[in-house]
């Protein structure tokens, strides 16, 4: 278990070092992120593929497949291209139920060159989980991995 925000950065670095794979590498920060975290019931990536998201790799249950843009969640913060902190996603409107056990939500925009590429998106089965602490930990190790991943 990761108790330093430096040790998540580092591993991160880590495993992003030599490697541009971007499968391997969101496979790789959504691990890092599901085992290092506590109370996550999913974390992964969907991607942007014409109008809609389409799932990419990702820690635990299945997931839906599409998410229409600006529908649900991860829909709505790739619309925007903002960060959507939900404390309970059954307030949500219009939340899209892929895992009946979720109960907050945490989805950061993913961008190339301003464009929106695609979404992070992490669940958990505990109301109001993303305080700001974590919020802050994740947005700045999705900048690290954006960076890498895009810098080529």
């Amino acid at each position: 278990m990761f108790n330093q925000n430096n040790d998540l950065e580092l591993s991160l670095r880590g495993l992003l070092e030599g490697e541009m794979d971007m499968t391997a590498n969101s496979a790789n920060f959504s691990a890092l992120l599901f085992h290092a975290l506590e109370q996550l019931n999913w974390v992964g990536f969907y991607w942007l593929k014409s109008d809609e998201l389409v799932l990419g790799a990702f820690q635990g249950k299945p997931a839906c497949v599409r998410i229409p843009l600006g529908k649900g969640v991860c829909g709505t913060a790739a619309l925007t291209k903002e960060t959507q902190i939900v404390p309970d996603v059954h307030a949500f409107p219009g939340h899209i139920a892929c895992d009946a056990d979720s109960r907050s939500e945490l989805v950061i925009p993913i961008l190339n060159k301003g464009l929106i590429v695609g979404v992070l998106d992490i669940d958990s089965p505990i109301p109001n989980r993303f305080d700001d602490a974590t919020v802050s930990l994740v947005s700045k190790l999705a900048r690290i991995w954006t960076d890498h991943q895009f810098s080529a």
